[in-house]
């Protein structure tokens, strides 16, 4: 069954029934968002250091501020 099949199975439920679907599967994503390890922005450290080696910096900075201008 895919997503349209399922959705239109669910349009035909009572809305009491689409309510008790809804806190169901909001309490299953809840419960599986749990079980997953947070992450920390800190794992972001280093990535896509390579491109700005031999770039120096204050040149680079002293160029976007004169884009600024127009």
């Amino acid at each position: 069954m895919n997503y349209g099949e399922l959705l239109v199975r669910i349009q035909r439920l009572d809305p009491a029934e689409q309510l008790r679907l809804l806190e169901e599967l909001a309490a299953l994503v809840r419960c599986r968002m749990a079980s997953q390890p947070r992450r920390s922005i800190l794992e972001l450290q280093g990535l896509g250091k390579e491109i700005w080696q031999g770039v120096d910096a204050q040149k680079y900075i002293d160029r976007e501020r004169a884009s600024w201008d127009g």
